[in-house]
């Protein structure tokens, strides 16, 4: 039994399965205004009727969505934890709900009264500037709120925000935009992590529960890998420009590239495989040493998700377990299994740079959540010898360390906790992934995680050295 309880349901014209839709025609309007930077987020963002108009439509279907991603759930499956990294579901949907409120409403609305206001201690995450908050490893012990309550409390903040917003004049709007804008996108990365998290946790279920039921797409033989040489020189990198982008995507720097090449398409399922059967995962000499540790203590043997039957390999997907289909990129390794991967295969991974200078010249789109393939996809053969699913199907991992572009300030007050202070000990990956909204990935967008993290869907991409 999934709640359904979406009090904006609207139609649109791109379904991702599931009900789902993505209102793109809002979405390319809103982009275009001047917010979501780091000068526009101090509000300087332009305003007008239609402005409002899209920034309330676009609020609503993205809100929208992530109670249609929760439609499969059993009222159960909204409440576990199942390990610390990871949030019920039923704690994204209070989360997002508590940033509206806390950054939004409470600063914007002055007679606004909370629904209860021991949310605030309760779904907060890690805004130390907001207060203090409930441990993260103990939100899975949470019965109460209830999701009936969870979804009463969504519904509350929606229509102050969205009354907020239409009786806004021209000056409130200009300070208004910028922070719903932000929020539109936090909601955006907490549907990928809903996502990500459930499959946790179906994942540790012997019963392998099915979030939605999906017919894989087949191909019997991968597209070739082929290596795409990129001239070096001095290159712009960083976000810049009136469109949204986080504070840690600027500001736009220059850094010399050397030549080098970089892989057509990802690694495969069938390819990761092969580094298995050699003894990748038994031989120290391919691994950092942070990374052998790692795999003595979480007893690595393979990707996360993935199960030996005998002689074949399974895993487990959105879709239920099933075999492993060896033309699909991999997915759910860490930065220490891509990189030992790498190196075996005598490459390594490419800097946070080297990837953007690539990705210039393809096209955002690909198997991202739109798709409603909830899983990595085959390169098409047709499209062998050029660059591949640079965006979509597994986030790529690469080998730069996450930290401050130069010249970088964080946002001042509590939204400057929002990327800054993580500036340490994780490796950034670029390009989205299938559990990704199409418009809120680009170029410059830079995800970040741990270097151990497997619950992501995390993939690989090689390059290589051009020899002088």
């Amino acid at each position: 039994m999934g709640h359904a309880m979406l009090d904006h349901d609207m139609p649109c014209p791109e379904s991702i399965g599931l009900g789902i839709s993505i209102p793109n025609r809002y979405t390319r309007r809103v982009a275009d205004t001047k917010v979501g930077t780091r000068s526009e987020t101090t509000g300087r963002a332009g305003s007008s009727s239609s402005e409002a108009t899209d920034l309330r439509l676009w609020y609503r279907h993205v809100r929208d969505l992530t109670q249609q991603l929760c439609r499969t759930l059993a009222t159960e499956d909204y409440v576990v934890q199942s390990m610390p990294d990871c949030s019920p579901a039923k704690w994204h949907l209070a989360h997002t709900t508590w940033f509206f409120e806390t950054f939004v409403l409470s600063r914007a609305a002055t007679s606004y009264v909370p629904l209860d206001p021991r949310y605030r201690y309760l779904v907060n995450s890690y805004y130390e500037a907001v207060g203090d908050r409930h441990p993260r490893p103990q939100r899975g012990l949470l019965s109460r709120p209830t999701v009936d309550d969870v979804y009463a409390y969504r519904s509350y903040v929606d229509q102050h925000v969205l009354d907020l917003v239409t009786e806004a004049d021209e000056q409130e709007m200009a300070s208004l935009a910028p922070i719903i804008t932000l929020g539109i996108h936090h909601e955006q990365q907490h549907q990928e992590l809903l996502l990500t998290d459930v499959k946790h946790l179906f994942a540790q279920n012997p019963l392998h529960p099915i979030y939605v039921t999906r017919t894989p797409p087949r191909q019997s033989k991968p597209s070739p890998m082929t290596w795409l040489t990129v001239e070096g020189d001095v290159h712009w990198i960083g976000h810049d420009g009136p469109r949204f982008a986080f504070d840690n995507e600027g500001p736009r720097h220059q850094e010399f590239i050397r030549d080098f090449q970089i892989a057509s398409r990802p690694v495969t399922n069938g390819e990761f495989l092969e580094f298995i059967n050699d003894g990748g995962y038994t031989r120290p000499d391919l691994w950092l040493s942070a990374g052998w540790s790692a795999l003595q203590e979480q007893q690595w043997e393979a990707p996360m998700y993935w199960q030996r039957d005998g002689s074949a390999w399974w895993l487990m997907t959105l879709s239920g377990f099933r075999e492993i289909d060896p033309s699909e990129p991999v997915c759910h390794v860490s930065y220490m299994e891509a990189d030992a991967y790498a190196r075996w295969r005598g490459a390594r991974l490419p800097t946070e740079a080297e990837w953007e200078v690539a990705a210039r010249g393809s096209e955002v789109n690909g198997n991202l959540l739109e798709s409603g393939h909830l899983h990595p996809v085959a390169a098409p053969s047709s499209d062998a010898g050029r660059l591949q699913q640079m965006y979509g199907d597994g986030w790529e991992w690469t080998q730069s360390s996450y930290s401050p572009y130069p010249g970088y300030r964080p946002l001042p007050g509590a939204l400057g906790e929002y990327n800054g202070k993580f500036m340490c000990n994780q490796y950034v990956l670029r390009g989205g992934s299938c559990a990704t909204s199409t418009s809120h990935i680009r170029p410059t967008y830079r995800n970040f995680f741990p270097p151990d993290a497997r619950w992501q869907f995390s993939s690989i991409r090689l390059a290589r050295d051009v020899e002088l």
